[in-house]
């Protein structure tokens, strides 16, 4: 006599709501308001900005930025759009549930002016789902910078 086996179904992925997944990742921007300097002695300005990462979730989370898009928002049409970022462009990092990571970013500004610093893309997604495609985590309130500048003293 042969005993039979019976293979057990795997119960269906937990499948969460858009609005659920595109709210894994909080982001926050940490940088001055205002930021002076003097173009005529040096003419790039690098001001360091702080990316901090924070998984809302109960789970472990994937996270990607990608600091090379630019954003297409009207928002960013009113304000100057030549800064770039320098230094590392891509991130991938993996976050434990409710962890907290903050990156040391730097910003490059050629002139004076009002900057929009939202430009970083962040992506998620359940680190236990491989297939499962990520989620855009952005946030649509800009980050303003003022860049002045200092002429230097006439003799």
């Amino acid at each position: 006599m042969m005993l039979l086996r019976f293979k057990s179904e795997l119960p269906p992925p937990v499948i969460l709501p858009y609005q659920e997944l595109s709210q894994l990742i909080r982001t926050n921007l940490c940088y001055p308001e205002t930021f002076t300097h003097q173009f005529v002695k040096d003419s790039l300005c690098l001001v360091p900005v702080t990316l901090t990462l924070s998984n809302c979730s109960l789970a472990q989370i994937d996270v990607t930025v990608d600091l090379r898009h630019k954003s297409t928002s009207s928002e960013s049409l009113e304000v100057h759009a030549s800064f770039a970022w320098v230094g590392q462009t891509q991130y991938k990092l993996q976050l434990r549930r409710r962890e907290v990571v903050s990156l040391t970013l730097q910003a490059c500004f050629f002139r004076a002016g009002v900057y929009n610093l939202n430009t970083p893309w962040v992506f998620a997604k359940l680190a236990e789902h491989s297939t499962m495609c990520e989620s855009s985590q952005q946030t649509t309130s800009p980050a303003l910078i003022i860049i002045n500048n200092t002429c230097p003293l006439m003799p």
